[in-house]
């Protein structure tokens, strides 16, 4: 049985949130004189001298039109990273419990813990880049409060096999987070749609990557309606800045172009992917559900050095837990990449 209200640390619990001048008054007025702005305006213009509304309603509506979530299951934050910090502070007491990651992964999961004095426990994926469910599962005790796992998953590209997520999600009694930055250039659905029987789930999602928003740093967790008041009670009271949220409304008007762009990407991660299968130095190219390419060459160090004589920057990911030899190739244009094979062709 899940019981959230055991999950959450009793400092949380205990906590009397702040409450902003703009979460007080949430309507409509003609002088305002609550929140200690500068009346006579901002030399930026755009409205810039007045707060922005913190609970971002506007964007969460937008967020929540045709997904059958209600806007109450959406917390927006200053990218991801800042839901992964909510999470550790509103579960995990510091200096006592832990959380599991499964590495290779995104690596803000342990800095996160790190920073929040929350131990980890690491259960590798398999040699094939996959989950592994029993050890992940005997893995647990009563100090495990949060389960993270990344699909399509950072560094190695593939996803996790729902199933998978799914049978830890049922059999775990604490939250499950679920990072789901890549998911747009997957063919498989998001994991949204397994919220309403998984009251312990969380899915990450982020503008950063198909929406080409990584500078506005706006990031996205669906969950149950009490999963995110938590969330929304600890929060900053100005987390998210009027400039990205009406970047991002804006981008809404434009998905089809986010549509086109994410279909080229995957159409070049197709075609890239064979063309580098086919180089000398290339030894392995993994399956991607991402838009970035793991790569397995002789020596990784001396094409990662080579590459940035030639003015190419990839992620070197030699030194990461299962990647030994390996480079992170984002898909680029189509000029990029040929960029790339000719520069990887005249490597031996």
């Amino acid at each position: 049985m899940f019981d959230l209200q055991r999950l959450v640390r009793k400092t949380i619990r205990n906590l009397e949130p702040y409450s902003s001048a703009r979460s007080e008054f949430a309507g409509i007025a003609d002088v305002y004189l609550d929140a200690n702005e500068n009346a006579f305006g901002s030399p930026a213009g755009d409205g810039l001298n007045r707060y922005p509304d913190p609970m971002q309603m506007t964007l969460k509506e937008r967020v929540a039109h045709g997904t059958g979530l209600s806007p109450s299951q959406i917390f927006v934050g200053n990218g991801s990273d800042e839901a992964i910090d909510l999470l550790f502070r509103v579960f995990c007491e510091p200096g006592r419990e832990q959380a599991i990651i499964c590495p290779p992964t995104y690596g803000m999961y342990k800095v996160s813990a790190e920073i929040n004095d929350i131990d980890v426990l690491e259960i590798r994926l398999t040699s094939d880049f996959h989950l592994d469910v029993p050890a992940v599962l005997s893995g647990i005790d009563e100090n495990t409060k949060l389960i993270f796992l990344c699909s399509p998953n950072n560094p190695t590209g593939n996803l996790m096999r729902r199933k998978s997520v799914i049978e830890i999600a049922e059999r775990f009694k604490g939250v499950v987070v679920v990072d789901e930055a890549y998911i747009h250039y997957a063919a498989e659905p998001s994991l949204k749609a397994e919220l309403e029987g998984l009251p312990n789930l969380v899915v990450l999602q982020t503008f950063s990557k198909a929406w080409g928003m990584a500078g506005a740093r706006v990031g996205l967790a669906y969950s149950s309606v009490s999963i995110i008041a938590w969330m929304n009670r600890i929060k900053p009271p100005y987390n998210v800045s009027s400039l990205a949220q009406t970047a991002v409304l804006k981008a809404f008007n434009n998905q089809a172009q986010i549509e086109e762009w994410t279909q080229l990407i995957v159409s070049e991660r197709a075609r890239l992917s064979e063309a580098l299968a086919r180089l000398k130095v290339v030894e392995t190219v993994y399956p991607s559900d991402a838009n970035f390419l793991l790569i397995k060459v002789a020596d990784a160090q001396a094409v990662y050095r080579s590459l940035l004589e030639d003015k190419i920057v990839v992620r070197n990911r030699n030194n990461v837990e299962l990647c030994n030899g390996c480079l992170r190739v984002t898909i680029g244009t189509q000029v990029e990449n040929e960029r790339l094979l000719s520069s990887l062709q005249r490597k031996r």
